[in-house]
């Protein structure tokens, strides 16, 4: 089953919106993944600089303190190896260009589905 390709990993969630941040964790909780949370750019990148074990961040793009592109490329030059998803309500080619260039591998348009979250983390997993 997909979803036991995600159990034990460290997954953080950078969401400001405590709903959205709710329905990440209520997916993400079947999978049996280590879920953490931050709920700005800030506190996300000191998560990132306290604990080595996270291995995939899904952060939104718009927070407050620090934006997820700041918060990407301060990420970027701490862990060059931790997979960076961004998740966001826009998808204009500008943005995907500044998405890439901050240091996202990758990143979901927003709503986000359950079925589409789960198969986009599960795939860099895959073929470890």
């Amino acid at each position: 089953m997909q979803d036991s390709i995600l159990k034990g990993k460290k997954i953080l969630i950078v969401e400001d919106d405590l709903s959205s941040r709710l329905y990440l964790n209520k997916i993400l909780e079947k999978t049996e993944a280590i879920l953490l949370n931050a709920g700005d750019g800030k506190e996300a990148v000191e998560l990132v600089e306290k604990d080595p074990e996270i291995e995939l961040i899904l952060m939104d793009i718009q927070l407050p303190v620090m934006d997820g592109y700041t918060s990407a490329r301060k990420i970027r030059e701490l862990r060059k190896e931790v997979k960076l998803i961004a998740q966001t309500a826009y998808s204009f080619s500008d943005d995907m260009e500044d998405m890439a260039a901050s240091g996202f591998d990758d990143f979901l348009i927003k709503p986000i589905y359950s079925g589409q979250l789960i198969e986009k983390l599960s795939s860099y997993y895959e073929n470890i």
